[in-house]
């Protein structure tokens, strides 16, 4: 059974700089697509950053230029590195992981990231 543990989360200013980590427990990490999604009050959850087993990365519009995803094999983390924060990016943020051919797919019980003067 594979559970997520997002950390890092909280109140920065516009312009501020942010690292999310999730922490993978389980096994075969490394077959893992792992990603972060966000939602904010009253909107449907979106994608943020996602990358593959084999490092390939894919980011929203919005954040590209701005965010980094990047995975750890050896310690079994995801991190998402958040830079020029708007109070647009203002969400809970939410860690998953899924593999593509059998469709596993798991998620993090989130971290509030607040963008706020």
């Amino acid at each position: 059974q594979v559970q997520l543990v997002e950390s890092g989360g909280g109140l920065v200013q516009p312009g501020g700089s942010l690292t999310l980590s999730c922490a993978f427990s389980g096994s075969m990490f490394s077959i893992f697509t792992m990603g972060w999604y966000r939602q904010a009050p009253g909107k449907q959850r979106e994608l943020v950053a996602t990358i593959t087993s084999a490092r390939r990365t894919n980011y929203a519009d919005a954040v590209k230029g701005r965010f980094t995803i990047s995975r750890d094999h050896g310690k079994k983390l995801v991190y998402l590195q958040m830079n020029s924060l708007k109070p647009e990016d203002t969400a809970v943020y939410y860690c998953n992981a899924r593999t593509v051919d059998d469709g596993r797919n798991y998620w993090g019980q989130g971290t509030q990231v607040t963008v706020s003067s």
